[in-house]
């Protein structure tokens, strides 16, 4: 039987999404064909609107043998196994001659733990709640959630978190669910046959196609923990994250808080003298928190040294007395061992990581008005990881929208553990041993310099650490004027954004909305909904919002988003370069900018028809060195810092938006509109640049 050839199958699949086929998509899907076919590894930088995730799947349900496909956020997991992955395994069922399957797979506090669900949570003393299940009608958020959740029990045939709607607390969630230390295994529960987490994982193994997050993969592949299935390929979509993820995974945590729950649930389980010691050791750690100052620390402190030590050794007395130790007094022991020995295995092993700090990791601690003081370790460096971990006994292809920065892909490269692209497998000794991998830019549908300009208010004051930015303010006020609201506004701190806020509500008549008053989602919703909303904030704005049409036809960046000068992690990364003989700077900190003005940039045009301004309220990005670097970073937006041009084009935007919508209404009822003057936002760039 002759072999379906791709763009059969790829053609098929974008038929029964009721897409177009693009040249991008065509040429991704070939890269990964061949890398695929050959075991080679590739990095794809495929731009808003080219159809990435059919570029990638069909290639991959082609080759017939398992793939895993990690993404790093929940809506493109559920895009992909409730809309692409059905519609696609259908149309290329009759093709393929065969339906190959699909699953999803999370780490077990994913799912809904039945044994934790009808035997309780086993409590210590300071963590007792009512009994959630006896009261008809609890009274508190907590008890709703719980009953909540015992119905849901019932219905659900995933007991997967993300499908429960509206969803409940992460306290609620602790309740019902395990970690993978806590799990007493299947073969030791009386739930284990009808467990959730276990049934995803058999799915799983029998899957042609299993979808995952990067911090499962993390954990998989880093952790030396096998769970997921063997597979020969595997797709990393939203690739720009994965070094973060992996760093989080890497990243351990003590707080007195935390361990003196520990202490708490091992005083169940073992003698006085060895309880005591522990509890002894979780004081003298808590003492020394109360005084420690934020900020990286180097070398460990005597009396920091000493606490973590003593709690180290008391741990591991602890572990071993439980070993040993079986109360049968105790209702539901196994699970009380389980837990118990969960909490201490952690404290012991991460007391061990930072008393033997390495040259490798990063010792830190910080303090939060709410939390108190907590101190982390995190790896200088997960390249190194990356490189030996993930690119070993498998095709690996890597996506993203933005992986390549300043004009290459060699720095994203170098954080997933990659040689600069072409010298591995150069006939050097010295590169046999690493991945051999290629770049390629696929492009986007969209023509980025006639749909959008890239303002850059090269005449504003260069902001400072501290101090409003008077002049700011007047910009953003009169861009956000004449855009008429559909304004996005990213901001590097949430100082930032309640700042900017409070002025422009102050001086416009315009709804401006503010990350954290309400729910993300809802925020997002009311900001699509009304076009003379503006939608200010941090972090997860840049990279969070997907608004296509007249909504969002203004993108500001207060400033370029450099890490703050007292991250310690960042901080020491960007040392331990300059160290090396690199640039520190521009490998960690403008890379990390880079990144994340990218992502913010990326939020303007999401559809063939949106125009609009990406606005930079920081003159650096004109003026400093590494400007170059950071706008090459971004889409090929038409260029300029002639403030009057961008305000007449927004003007233009708006007005002809308003046009179209006037036309919409008409035509609704019947009536005619009058056409916007020609060329008033046609071709935004063009006519700035005319």
């Amino acid at each position: 039987m002759t072999k379906p050839s791709l763009p059969e199958l790829l053609h098929a699949a974008v038929a029964a999404v009721g897409g177009t086929e693009r040249p991008g998509q065509v040429a991704m899907a070939e890269a990964v064909e061949a890398a695929i076919d050959d075991g080679s590894h590739l990095l794809v930088q495929a731009g808003t609107g080219t159809g990435k995730s059919l570029g990638y799947l069909v290639p991959a349900l082609a080759h017939g043998e398992r793939v895993v496909v990690a993404t790093a956020t929940l809506a493109l997991q559920r895009q992909l196994v409730e809309r692409d992955l059905p519609r696609t395994v259908e149309a290329l069922h009759p093709v393929l001659r065969r339906r190959p399957e699909y699953a999803m797979l999370k780490g077990r506090s994913n799912y809904l733990c039945l044994h934790r669900l009808h035997e309780g949570m086993p409590k210590d003393e300071e963590e007792a709640l009512f009994d959630q299940f006896e009261a008809a009608a609890p009274s508190s958020k907590l008890g709703q959630d719980l009953l909540r959740l015992r119905d849901w029990a019932d219905e659900t045939e995933t007991g997967d978190r993300d499908g429960l709607s509206p969803g409940v607390s992460d306290r609620a969630w602790a309740q019902v669910s395990v970690s993978s230390r806590e799990c007493l295994g299947a073969s030791r529960c009386a739930y284990g046959a009808e467990c959730f987490a276990e049934t995803a994982r058999e799915r799983a193994k029998l899957a042609d196609v299993v979808v995952t997050n990067h911090a499962l993969l993390a954990i998989d592949a880093i952790e030396g923990a096998p769970v997921l299935p063997s597979h020969e390929v595997l797709i990393v979509d939203e690739a720009h994250e994965l070094v973060g993820r992996v760093t989080n995974v890497a990243t351990g945590e003590l707080n007195p808080n935390q361990v003196n729950r520990a202490a708490r649930r091992a005083a169940k389980l073992v003698d006085e003298k060895v309880a005591d010691a522990f509890q002894a050791g979780a004081e003298g750690f808590e003492r020394v928190m109360e005084l420690a100052l934020p900020g990286r620390l180097e070398a460990l402190p005597e009396d920091l040294g000493y606490a973590l030590a003593a709690l180290r050794d008391a741990a591991r007395q602890v572990i071993t007395a439980i070993g040993n130790t079986r109360d049968r007094s105790v209702q539901d022991e196994d699970a009380v061992r389980k837990q118990a020995l969960a909490s201490v295995e952690t404290v012991h092993g991460v007391a061990e990581r930072m008393t033997g700090l390495s040259e490798y990791d990063v010792l830190w601690c910080e303090r939060h008005d709410r939390f108190g003081a907590s101190l982390r370790v995190a790896p200088l460096s997960v390249s190194g990881l990356l490189r030996e971990k993930l690119f070993a006994d498998r095709s690996v292809t890597l996506t993203s929208a933005t992986l390549k920065l300043g004009g290459d892909f060699n720095g994203v490269g170098a954080s997933l553990g990659l040689a600069p692209e072409g010298v591995a497998g150069s006939g050097a000794p010295e590169t046999d041993e690493l991945p051999v991998w290629k770049g390629i830019d696929v492009g986007s549908p969209f023509e980025y310099r006639k749909q959008g300009i890239l303002y850059v208010a090269r005449h504003l004051s260069p902001p400072g650490r501290e101090g409003a930015r008077t002049d700011m303010f007047d910009e953003l006020t009169e861009l956000v004027e004449a855009a008429g609201g559909r304004t996005l506004g990213l901001f590097s701190s949430m100082r930032g954004a309640q700042a900017a806020a409070e002025e422009l509500r102050s001086r416009l008549d315009v709804p401006v909305l503010l990350q954290g008053e309400e729910t993300l989602g809802e925020l997002i919703r009311a900001f699509a909904e009304d076009p003379r909303t503006c939608l200010f904030g941090t972090l997860s704005l840049w990279q969070g919002v997907d608004v296509p049409g007249p909504s969002c036809q203004l993108v500001v960046m207060d400033r370029i988003p450099f890490p703050r000068p007292d991250d310690p992690l960042m901080s020491a990364r960007q040392k331990a370069v300059e160290q090396g003989g690199g640039n520190g700077f521009m490998a960690v900190a403008a890379t990390h900018a880079a990144l994340l003005m990218a992502q913010g940039a990326g939020r303007l045009v999401r559809a063939t028809g949106d125009k609009g301004v990406v606005a930079v309220l920081d003159p650096r990005l004109a003026t400093a060195r590494y400007g170059s670097y950071l706008r090459a970073s971004l889409p090929d937006f038409w260029y300029t810092n002639d403030r009057n041009q961008v305000r007449r084009s927004l003007a233009a935007i708006d007005a002809a938006a308003k046009a179209a919508t006037a036309g919409t209404a008409a035509g609704a009822t019947g009536a005619t509109a009058k056409e916007p003057e020609a060329g008033s936002g046609e071709q935004v760039g063009a006519d700035a640049e005319g």
